[in-house]
């Protein structure tokens, strides 16, 4: 049993990482009504560009993340403009979007691989010297702390937003009704670019948070892209708050599915999980019906 604090860490840092993906990506669907398949390459995005920042042109940190989280909102928000309203402009199906946000994933990872490879990359810049937490017979590093409180941070401040701010308001009425909202004076297409904008901003940070943990990889995105699917399916797709539950259970689900057995069936453990709660229970524990 001396592996049981170790497990429940790996579980929580595992969940805070799903629950970060899964709140960019429920603010988007819930507004949107589409699966964002480009989501996931902004993560890589956040990533590389802290990687140049801080490690080719040697900017501090904090700066370096800043910027990261800002070129990934940015460019969330030039790909909506670009792609996905012209799209909508012209009543285009959600599989057309769908399809359209694989080659969005699809062209930035390859241009992500041109210009820096396909080399697996750190971007801390002391490995080997990080600081280490005792939690009884566990142990946790002090980026995983960080992971853990930003996901915290990030879902409160979310919340807080959608549930006491204007835009907040006008994002709910988005996700409730597009066409109303429109009537009502709600300028919608202003609105989901802001929506792009910060769901594509917190990918970027979920993406810089992880290659500080392990590192980053051109294709990295996609399966980032899938467990925050299955967190956000798990939870309700389109719920902030059931995405971040989600989020947890699919974390300890899978550590505790390995513990007697190869970490290698940690991705079909989660699969299963997916299609256990798509049969079963597929609006999610806490998604409407």
């Amino acid at each position: 049993m001396e592996i049981l604090p170790q497990l429940i860490l790996n579980s929580v840092i595992a969940g805070s990482i799903y629950a970060l993906l899964a709140l960019g990506f429920n603010l988007i669907f819930g507004t949107v009504k589409f699966f964002d398949l480009g989501y996931g390459a902004l993560t890589t995005v956040g990533g590389y560009v802290v990687f140049w920042f801080g490690k080719k042109l040697g900017l501090p940190t904090i700066p370096s993340v800043i910027i990261g989280v800002l070129v990934a909102g940015v460019l969330g928000f030039i790909i909506y403009k670009l792609v996905y309203q012209k799209l909508r402009e012209r009543r285009a199906s959600s599989m057309i979007l769908l399809v359209a946000s694989l080659g969005v994933l699809t062209l930035v990872q390859a241009i992500i691989a041109m210009i820096f490879s396909s080399q697996f990359q750190t971007l801390s810049r002391s490995a080997g010297t990080r600081h280490l937490f005792h939690i009884g017979t566990g142990v946790i590093t002090d980026v995983q702390v960080i992971i853990f409180a930003s996901s915290i941070i990030i879902m409160v401040g979310l919340g807080l937003l959608l549930k006491f701010t204007t835009l907040g308001k006008a994002i709910r009425a988005i996700g409730d009704d597009e066409e109303v909202s429109k009537v009502v004076g709600i300028n919608t297409t202003k609105i989901i670019g802001y929506v792009f904008f910060i769901g594509s901003a917190i990918a970027g940070l979920a993406g810089i948070l992880v290659g500080f943990d392990t590192g980053i990889e051109p294709v990295m995105g996609l399966n980032l892209l899938l467990k925050g699917v299955i967190a956000a399916i798990i939870g309700g797709v389109g719920n902030v708050y059931g995405g971040v539950a989600g989020a947890f259970l699919l974390g300890f689900v899978e550590n505790f599915g390995i513990w007697k057995i190869a970490a290698e069936w940690k991705d079909a453990i989660a699969f299963g999980v997916l299609i256990l709660f798509l049969l079963f229970k597929p609006n999610g524990l806490f998604g409407r019906k």
